[in-house]
């Protein structure tokens, strides 16, 4: 989930954490565990702060270690141990309890959208993406901002008011399940260019009505559109090009992370003045006509490096930036 949603959740559990008898008793208990769920929703990605050293290494570590089974535990002991040091009379157990549930949720949240997570490293390095629920998903964000404003404004007790969020939504979670699995199984049929052995991936929306798609074609290209209502619709085929260059750009480090977490890259060689531009875009992440999230390596006719970009970028920016008129 976006930053936003991750805050607005750790109100919500805050606001759960009040039907704990200890925690509406005991004020030292409060606090600690009023800050532990507040920072326990947001620790998992404490990992932005990659960016600062290199987006090489925050395209490949995103949501990786930090989301793991281990860091789960470091997070929620390592929190709720300053916390309840620095509240002198709160209980750790309780602490420890709500704090480890805000970073659970963290991680089990993420889990259910398209970037994914390393949640169950160390067993496997492989990203676990489910594809259920969209990055910023309106429904839950109003959902909690409804719940903490009634509960600020002391209309409804958070007693009743959280333990009834928190079953809505699981109830909407297990119906967004359902809806996937559903339009998973329509697509060969809706789709009249399907042939055996092509793949399809669906990618929630903010739009409940619509999925993006994803079809991996035996020969490497995908096929990129939505489904909407029931209607299957095509909009752009993504070719990856066979090219020497293509190959040249696996080696460097800024391909290897995009490749690292995403199978979903497709390669694209254009000749240049100086050589070649070799452009790997992940094309689940499909935006106003273009593909955002990149990795770009600027060769020399020797296929020798002469620069490079990987991160998030527009069309526009990135033409601008390396020549790519």
């Amino acid at each position: 989930m976006d930053t936003s949603t991750h805050a607005i959740i750790g109100l919500g559990l805050a606001g759960l954490s009040q039907w704990d008898p200890l925690v509406v008793s005991e004020p030292a208990t409060a606090t600690a565990v009023f800050f532990g769920v507040l920072l326990g929703s947001q620790a998992p990605d404490a990992d932005t702060a990659l960016k600062w050293k290199s987006n090489i290494l925050y395209i490949r570590q995103h949501r990786g270690y930090s989301h793991s089974l281990p860091m789960i535990a470091v997070w929620s002991f390592l929190i709720s141990g300053v916390l309840t040091w620095l509240n002198k009379g709160a209980s750790f157990t309780h602490v420890l309890l709500w704090t480890g549930l805000a970073v659970c949720l963290h991680v089990l949240t993420d889990v259910f959208n398209a970037y994914g997570t390393q949640a169950v490293w160390p067993f496997t390095k492989r990203w676990i993406s489910w594809n259920i629920i969209a990055l910023f998903d309106p429904i839950i964000f109003s959902t909690h901002l409804i719940a903490i404003a009634l509960w600020g404004f002391g209309i409804l007790s958070p007693r009743v008011l959280f333990p009834a969020l928190y079953l809505l939504l699981i109830t909407y979670y297990v119906w967004r399940t359902h809806v996937h699995r559903q339009v998973e199984r329509q697509l060969p049929l809706l789709d009249k260019e399907y042939e055996k052995g092509e793949i399809y991936t669906i990618i929630p929306t903010v739009a409940l009505s619509r999925w993006n798609v994803v079809k991996r074609s035996p020969n490497g290209s995908f096929m990129i559109g939505h489904w909407k209502r029931g209607i299957l619709h095509w909009t752009e085929r993504a070719v990856c090009h066979d090219h020497p260059a293509v190959e040249a750009s696996k080696s460097h480090p800024a391909v290897r992370a995009l490749l690292y977490f995403s199978s979903y890259a497709c390669a694209t060689v254009e000749h240049t003045g100086y050589g070649y531009a070799v452009r790997w875009v992940d094309v689940r992440y499909r935006h106003r006509k273009q593909y955002p999230l990149v990795a770009i390596v600027m060769m020399n006719l020797k296929y020798e490096t002469l620069d490079y970009f990987i991160g998030w970028l527009s069309h526009t920016r990135t033409v601008k930036r390396y020549g790519l008129e």
